[in-house]
């Protein structure tokens, strides 16, 4: 008789944590007197979660830094080739992120960069290309502009490039 209550029981709790880790829909950030303070959870999708928040928000453009636990994909933008050459950093701390909230084609775009340190105290660096809060959280201050930027593509660069020329 006990064995099927306790089974029971355990089934219970894990489909309750199941649903609440997929539902969790709490807001991410808080409007402060210079901008938003963002505070993401462990998985959430760095990129993503600044989309959306521009999104929200009608951010026109911005800038933003943060630091926290992450799980990242740094690139480093070869010039020849115009592509990115990728390298992933797992359970480090993101020493310092800086980064740009425009619009490109009428969609968000977001441009960063971060500098994470391993547990040896070793810093690796370069243009994030994906990432995803680790174990703790991860803190972001954003200062929105009151002008919409654009990223354009500059061919020459074969880059995406900050546009202030034609600001609004």
């Amino acid at each position: 008789m006990k064995k099927p209550i306790l089974l029971t029981l355990l089934t219970c709790i894990c489909i309750a944590a199941t649903a609440q880790s997929q539902t969790d829909t709490s807001k991410r950030y808080t409007k402060v007197p210079s901008g938003y303070l963002m505070v993401l959870k462990q998985g959430d999708d760095i990129l993503k979660q600044l989309e959306e928040f521009a999104i929200e928000e009608n951010i026109p453009s911005a800038n933003f830094t943060g630091m926290g636990f992450v799980n990242v994909q740094f690139g480093f933008f070869d010039a020849k080739t115009k592509k990115f050459i990728p390298k992933d950093f797992n359970d480090v701390e993101m020493a310092s992120m800086h980064g740009s909230i425009a619009w490109q084609d009428g969609k968000v775009s977001i441009h960063t960069h971060g500098v994470v340190g391993d547990k040896n105290f070793n810093a690796f660096g370069g243009h994030i290309l994906s990432g995803t809060v680790g174990t703790g959280s991860l803190e972001v201050m954003i200062i929105p502009h009151d002008k919409k930027l654009e990223r354009k593509l500059n061919t020459q660069l074969g880059a995406n490039v900050l546009d202030i020329s034609g600001e609004k």
